[in-house]
């Protein structure tokens, strides 16, 4: 399975995120942007966005936690 997960370690939003995705025994990769300029440069050109989290489903791109189409895409 291919999940990213694009976050900060200040971003609530991001633990929610990444604590949802556990809780469904999803693996992901965390990447901290705060610290990878590479891998935020990454983010941005998926996203259009700076903002986290950003959530990369099977190339499948959530900005924010939108706990719906992240289901849908690990349906997919």
């Amino acid at each position: 399975m291919s999940v990213k997960v694009y976050s900060t370690p200040t971003c609530p939003w991001c633990t929610v995120a990444k604590k949802y995705l556990s809780s469904k025994n999803v693996e992901f990769e965390d990447i901290d942007v705060s610290k990878d300029r590479e891998a935020a440069m990454e983010m941005v050109q998926k996203s259009g966005q700076r903002g986290v989290p950003v959530i990369d489903v099977h190339g499948n791109i959530i900005v924010g936690f939108d706990q719906g189409a992240i289901d849908r895409y690990l349906e997919a």
